[in-house]
């Protein structure tokens, strides 16, 4: 589903984008899709040579759930000092925070179809697999501890 635009983002940016095709949840939980990613992203930036590719021109890029493993597989190779650094990161619409759900950009996006918010929510909750019952509370911004919301303001506020 990802080829045509992996070819873009390759052509257009003049590198390499590795595209994993990783175990899905419900079936295989989390961590299984950033153990995949990880593992993947490793060997190919290990055998980069073997392929025709300069490892310092290798790009992560991930839609939805995948922008958040992108994200997550950048993190953990921050401080892999037997690996080239990776070039870029491209996150489109990654599943980040969920400590305020209503911020302006949930709000302005929560009836946006494909992903309305209930929907979006219930999906990251299954993929993390965390209980739904806990689907309402967060729907009404009432799951995090308000000293935490003080705590976190400072980070995720509109501001």
């Amino acid at each position: 589903a990802y080829e045509r635009t992996c070819r873009y983002f390759t052509k257009n940016s003049n590198s390499v984008v590795v595209s994993v095709g990783y175990r899905l949840a419900p079936e295989h939980p989390y961590p299984a899709q950033f153990e995949d990613c990880l593992t993947a992203t490793i060997h190919f930036m290990r055998t980069a040579h073997e392929y025709g590719v300069d490892p310092s021109r290798i790009i992560i890029c991930g839609d939805s759930s995948g922008g958040t493993l992108a994200a997550a597989v950048a993190q953990a190779l921050v401080n892999k000092r037997d690996l080239p650094k990776l070039r870029a990161q491209i996150l489109i619409y990654p599943f980040f925070q969920c400590v305020d759900l209503n911020l302006p950009s949930y709000q302005q996006n929560k009836q946006v179809p494909i992903l309305l918010k209930r929907r979006t929510l219930t999906l990251g909750l299954k993929y993390l697999n965390i209980d739904l019952s806990v689907l309402e509370a967060m729907c009404k911004a009432c799951h995090v501890p308000e000293d935490l919301q003080l705590k976190y303001q400072k980070w995720v506020s509109p501001d």
